[in-house]
């Protein structure tokens, strides 16, 4: 038995930037990856044809751009290089229109103010807002809940009646706020498909602030991608682990998170090896699976038990990807640069899309979030070519074969009515369906890219499970770092972040012993009581 510092479980960006930040405070740490590669949801690789790169799973990334944590890791000096797409995103309809998120926001609102005037002014409305509350929101969504110095920051800055305008804000729905500020399609267009990247359905409280944070930082980061491809983001991180000491132990699975005397001891791996952790394991994995597949063996409250049974995932997903031999042919000249693409509803087409998941059933008109990749980032494909892809939500469900190619079906006409001739350039296509997507990476449970819904009832104070939205576990030294654990997902690192930073605090390396005592007797209390 080798010991160490920490164990970290899971090599996705949280478990990389978790082993990253032990290692800035001097522990010892193995990161172990049951993959080949490490990444999880950012990987990257040539499935469709020679020369073709395709991101497997998540592809553009504002959250890791505008993240405070991501950026202070200075992954340029790793190799990490950003590119972007002339346009942030449109959204294009099948009459040949479109609604467009330029890299400026005083070009977003141009278009905005084209289509109805008043439009422009309340776009920017909207970034003023963005702008005196950007640093302090974004700590408060990237630290451990409660956030309670950016939260006083955010109120200082924008004072009472303005602070109640933003709470509302948050809790609008999204079909609801567009048809508050604008009279055009245009920006209910915008907001709406992004508040969609989440599973909150458009007239459900919370989805307008999902809407409005990825459109504001749409505004102010753009959609970067890696160069290169989405891989690159995961072996920078990689790389900066590496050079600060972190062992990094790939196509090792770990089988059970050891415990001792009442806490984590560290893990077994599958061929019965022990990992011995002094100090912490930290597991970049969802909370279902720490809980009861590495936990099999420790007795968990009763309470906790009863909550993971009420544990919601967020919808599956489909993805496809395309080699082209030439750019998307879209009907919509503002669609051409655009590095994002939302397509096949319109605003009502939204709802109807929601509906249907939210009933379990089989939209007949799928909303596509679809990837100009070579646009974005030239390296991706042969000149002259496009590499794409597409993915789409879905009920959890079993997806036969034939039942898989009917909805890619429905995918492939839906870009084609805002796209004549899509198929026709088509060199070749590699299709993920929701059990290839948790084949690829066992943390897309169901080919759930969020890790459990984005809903308010499963979020904050009630992620994963009801309780303080804090990374620290029922049992000392073990610590949640995946997606499931606040702040959710997206690529932003913070899961990892704030795990590491709970084991680093809990062995004296941090102040505020005294809080995080309380916070353990909160735990206990709210498990047993």
């Amino acid at each position: 038995m080798s010991s160490v510092d920490a164990v970290v479980i899971g090599a996705g960006p949280n478990g990389l930037v978790a082993a990253n930040a032990l290692a800035d405070a001097g522990w010892d740490v193995v990161l172990v990856e049951r993959n080949d590669e490490v990444g999880g949801a950012v990987r990257s690789a040539e499935v469709t044809a020679p020369g073709y790169v395709s991101d497997l799973f998540s592809a553009f990334y504002p959250l890791a751009a505008a993240s405070p944590i991501i950026r202070d890791l200075h992954l340029e000096d790793h190799g990490l290089v950003w590119r972007r797409a002339p346009h942030v995103l449109a959204h294009t309809l099948d009459d040949g229109s479109a609604a467009l998120l330029c890299s400026r926001a005083e070009d977003t609102a141009a278009g905005l103010e084209a289509e109805a005037p008043g439009d422009g002014d309340a776009w920017l409305e909207l970034v003023r807002g963005w702008d005196r509350i950007r640093d302090p929101l974004l700590d408060a969504l990237f630290t451990p809940f409660p956030p309670v110095a950016s939260a006083t920051r955010m109120v200082r800055r924008l004072g009472l009646a303005d602070t109640l305008d933003f709470a509302r804000l948050a809790v609008t729905p999204v079909r609801r706020l567009a048809q508050e500020r604008f009279r055009g399609q245009g920006a209910g267009l915008l907001l709406t498909g992004n508040a969609l990247h989440s599973d909150i359905p458009p007239d459900a409280a919370g989805s307008g602030m999902f809407g409005w944070l990825l459109c504001m930082l749409g505004q102010d980061v753009g959609f970067p991608v890696p160069e290169g491809g989405a891989g690159e983001l995961a072996h920078a991180l990689r790389r900066r682990a590496e050079s600060r000491g972190v062992r990094v132990l790939t196509g090792t699975p770990v089988t059970a998170v050891t415990t001792g005397g009442g806490r984590a001891t560290g893990v077994r791996l599958a061929d019965g090896t022990l990992l011995r952790a002094t100090r912490a394991v930290l597991a970049d994995v969802p909370a279902t699976t720490l809980y009861r597949d590495l936990l099999a063996d420790h007795r968990l409250p009763p309470r906790l038990e009863r909550d993971l049974d009420r544990f919601q995932w967020d919808n599956g997903t489909i993805k496809v990807n395309w080699a082209l031999d030439r750019p998307v042919p879209w009907t919509a000249d503002a669609a051409r640069g655009a590095g994002t693409v939302h397509l096949g509803v319109d605003q009502d087409g939204f709802v109807d899309f929601a509906a249907d998941l939210s009933v379990g059933r089989t939209p007949e008109r799928p909303f596509l979030l679809f990837g100009q990749m070579t646009t974005s980032d030239p390296t991706r494909s042969p000149e002259g070519t496009e590499s794409v892809w597409a993915y789409t939500h879905v009920p959890h469900d079993e997806w036969s074969e034939d039942r898989l190619a009917e909805h890619v079906e429905r995918m492939e006409v839906a870009v084609e009515r805002v796209a004549p001739g899509f198929r026709d350039s088509q060199v070749a296509r590699h299709v993920q369906s929701p059990s290839d997507l948790e084949s690829e990476n066992p943390n897309l449970v169901g080919g759930a890219i969020n890790a459990g819904t984005a809903g308010l009832h499963q979020q904050l104070v009630f992620r994963p499970t009801p309780g303080l939205g804090r990374p620290e576990t029922p049992v000392p030294g073990l610590y949640l770092a995946g997606a499931s654990a606040h702040p959710g997902g997206g690529v932003h690192g913070a899961c990892g972040w704030n795990a590491a930073r709970a084991a680093l605090g809990a062995n004296g390396r941090l102040t505020g012993g005294a809080r995080r005592v309380l916070a353990r007797t909160a735990w206990d209390r709210l498990l047993r009581g």
